[in-house]
């Protein structure tokens, strides 16, 4: 009987004991702090200035002001627009053939153009990929995604994002948009195309001049809306946004059918009275602004004392969330149409929710 009573003793003490000890640790659980919840990653390395603005052009109400105050930035000497100016007029004067030579369709003129627009993009995207790329000159200084650019991945030709965009590059943007140009030269030698001269009519020539960067933007929005349209997308687009992070081969690396579509708006020319030289500039804000605009970086540091913007954070909004931003900072299609991305957080949960309005819409439907 004593045994009995001393092992049911030995029990109840130990019960009380585990007991104890799970309260002990119940509170030293209290205790600790509650776990936090870990932040997402980091969408960009860096961003401009947000929210991102467009032009002023088109804001209620219109400020003349603020529009000329803009018109003279994006013009003003050393910046992007005013150097592919420059390289335009070099083009004509000393690059580009005759138009007596263009009367006739002919190999070796047309090849000398094509030449020409070899070696500028060869400049551009090959220089900048050396520069901010391979010898990373600026490291990811203004960069605005930091993750590098693909390789070994299937969704790229030659398994390689850079030798993929080369490729479409060189042997899709290039004589493509050397065709357009032949093909707007050839009308101009033939009287098919209104010729005008800075002498006959200074106005208009530097009007013009001002307004095609307008065009080409109208253009690019609704040509690039379309693309986004179901097979479009599918059959052609979808060659383009396989560069979700970009660099400066990513801007032509699309299918030749898009660079037809692209480069199309030099068309405009065979309706309005212009000269040779508006055309090219008009032909190089996409040989050239595609692959500065895709480049990667907001601006490209050429000396300790001077950078060069470059980059366009708007479109590569486009490019990393797919249904936004498909104009370009002088149209006002975006705002209008509810697409426009300004870069912000509020900017993503907009667009999160635009994306899940139409979803329910389109199963509604």
């Amino acid at each position: 009987m004593i045994v009995n009573v001393n092992l049911g003793s030995i029990r109840l003490k130990s019960l009380l004991d585990a007991l104890t000890m799970s309260e002990s640790i119940a509170s030293a659980a209290a205790d600790q702090p509650s776990p936090v919840k870990r932040a997402g990653r980091r969408v960009w390395s860096y961003t401009p200035e947000l929210p991102v603005t467009q032009a002023p052009y088109f804001e209620l109400p219109f400020s003349l002001g603020e529009s000329l105050r803009y018109l003279f930035d994006v013009w003003r000497p050393f910046n992007q627009r005013f150097l592919i100016l420059l390289i335009a007029i070099a083009a004509w004067s000393w690059f580009t053939p005759s138009l007596e030579r263009a009367r006739e369709f002919q190999f070796d003129w047309m090849l000398e153009i094509g030449l020409r627009n070899l070696v500028i993009v060869l400049v551009v995207a090959g220089g900048l990929h050396l520069l901010l790329f391979t010898f990373s000159r600026q490291g990811d200084n203004t960069r605005y995604d930091a993750r590098p650019l693909a390789r070994n991945s299937k969704q790229f030709h030659f398994g390689n994002q850079v030798w993929d965009n080369m490729f479409w590059t060189l042997f899709g943007a290039v004589p493509i948009g050397t065709l357009w140009e032949c093909l707007l030269l050839w009308g101009y030698a033939n009287g098919h195309v209104t010729m005008i001269s800075f002498a006959e009519n200074p106005g208009w020539f530097v009007g013009w001049m001002l307004i095609i960067p307008l065009w080409s933007g109208l253009h690019f929005y609704w040509y690039h809306r379309l693309l986004h349209i179901g097979p479009l997308y599918r059959w052609f687009h979808s060659w383009h946004h396989k560069n979700i992070n970009t660099g400066p081969w990513s801007g032509h690396a699309m299918h030749p059918l898009e660079h037809l579509f692209l480069y199309s708006d030099v068309a405009i020319h065979w309706l309005v009275a212009s000269h040779p030289v508006h055309v090219i500039f008009n032909a190089m804000l996409h040989t050239i602004a595609g692959p500065t605009s895709h480049c990667g970086y907001h601006e490209v540091k050429l000396t300790r004392f001077f950078s060069l913007k470059l980059g366009d954070f708007m479109h590569q909004l486009h490019h990393r969330y797919f249904d936004c931003n498909y104009g370009s900072y002088e149209t006002p299609w975006d705002k209008i149409f509810g697409s426009f991305h300004d870069g912000t957080e509020a900017g993503n949960e907009y667009i999160k929710e635009r994306r899940r309005r139409m979803f329910e819409k389109k199963n509604a439907a």
